[in-house]
């Protein structure tokens, strides 16, 4: 556990200065050093300082895929920054489903594990790698993109850094199948019948 946790804080400050690189193309540029929330007239340190990560050092791994995030939403201070970061854990088995970032690329640092990633780009080809400790993978603004951890044993853990404080995610199952899209579309257009379309949309509805 003490080695996880080490090559967890290195791999953090590593991922840092990738987030940096990944900033120069983010959200328009702002006219003042950084932006203030509109009840708050001044900030200090802690303002500036993003606490939630702590959760993960010590913590047992989870039983499925989950994912922390430091976005705008989460952290105020990154509003007109262009950076936002999350940690992805990937227990054995555990997939990350195809989704999109529209509003920026996204760039992986693989912490520890393998992982099977890849992206389909404007042209239906679809980029495949598999990922091993200490290897990065960018998935280009706004493309379809997974990962899955293959490993049926050992569990993963990436860093995933964006150039936005608000990259935005589109999960593809969930978008296509639970926002109320009319059963009889999706089975014309996946060329199957209502019936399949229904068991889909039944087993991506949150469990009670």
């Amino acid at each position: 556990m003490a080695s996880r946790t080490f090559s967890l804080l290195f791999s953090l400050v590593v991922a840092s200065f990738a987030l940096v690189q990944i900033a120069m193309a983010g959200d328009p540029n702002i006219l003042s050093d950084f932006i203030l929330p509109a009840n708050q007239s001044a900030v200090d340190g802690s303002f500036f300082t993003f606490t939630d990560m702590r959760v993960l050092i010590g913590a047992p791994e989870p039983t499925s895929f989950k994912v922390l995030k430091a976005s705008l939403a989460e952290f105020p201070a990154l509003n007109g920054q262009s950076v936002s970061t999350a940690v992805l854990q990937f227990p054995a088995g555990s997939v990350n489903p195809p989704h999109t970032h529209p509003r920026s690329a996204e760039l992986l640092f693989l912490i520890f594990g393998s992982l099977q990633v890849g992206f389909v780009d404007t042209t239906n080809k679809l980029y495949t790698q598999t990922l091993q400790e200490g290897d990065m993978f960018v998935f280009p603004k706004g493309l379809v993109h997974f990962q899955y951890n293959v490993d049926s044993k050992y569990s993963a853990l990436a860093v995933s850094n964006f150039g936005s404080a608000n990259a935005g995610t589109v999960s593809v199952p969930n978008s296509v199948f639970t926002t109320g899209i009319d059963d009889n579309i999706l089975a014309k257009s996946f060329k199957t019948d209502v019936a399949t379309i229904q068991a889909i949309k039944a087993g991506l509805a949150p469990k009670p």
